[in-house]
């Protein structure tokens, strides 16, 4: 089974997020349809509940990996990003999977939802890139924030630096690294 490890993100207490854009897509798991990827994942992660979101962002060349949509944070916790400009062409996607998330339990607790805003659109040589604070890396005791000296940055990384109490929230300037399509949790997998 083709499974990126940025294609998907768990609690660590049976839960699982990922979206239909990326798992689902022929380009990976052409002979599998959903049924048996959902099983398959049971049977090798150990994950009991699989929350699927829709689509993922602009400029994203993984067809929706999860790390830039939506993270736990916690158990019950998750961070999504929403973009605030109805005219982008993230609007759309990203209040869909927010209400799917809204719409769904953890067991028999509501998943508690905690918004994170989007960047500006970045583009570079025609290209939109998938500039994403939700591509943030958790490390032992500090939350590497990818940061585009937008004015997004700060309520970003005070968001995770409050989710994150015991660990120091650090934004770092991610404008080239965003070039390669990707920051800080894509560089980790």
């Amino acid at each position: 089974m083709i499974l990126e490890g940025g294609s998907i993100d768990v609690n660590g207490a049976g839960a699982l997020l990922t979206t239909e854009s990326c798992l689902l897509n022929p380009n990976r798991n052409p002979s599998l349809g959903r049924a048996e990827i959902e099983q398959r994942l049971r049977d090798y992660l150990g994950v009991r509940e699989i929350l699927w979101l829709g689509q993922g962002i602009e400029g994203d060349d993984t067809d929706g990996h999860i790390d830039d949509l939506a993270r736990f944070v916690s158990e019950n916790t998750v961070v999504a990003v929403v973009e605030e400009s109805r005219e982008d062409k993230n609007y759309e996607p990203l209040q869909e999977n927010l209400a799917r998330l809204r719409a769904r339990k953890i067991g028999d607790h509501k998943i508690d939802i905690i918004t994170l805003p989007m960047p500006k659109k970045i583009v570079r040589e025609g290209q939109r890139l998938p500039a994403s604070y939700a591509n943030f890396y958790i490390a032992n005791s500090c939350v590497l924030v990818p940061t585009f000296a937008d004015p997004n940055d700060e309520i970003a990384s005070s968001i995770l630096q409050q989710l994150f109490p015991d660990r120091r929230a650090i934004g770092i300037d991610s404008r080239e690294l965003i070039w390669g399509l990707g920051t800080f949790h894509c560089l980790t997998l």
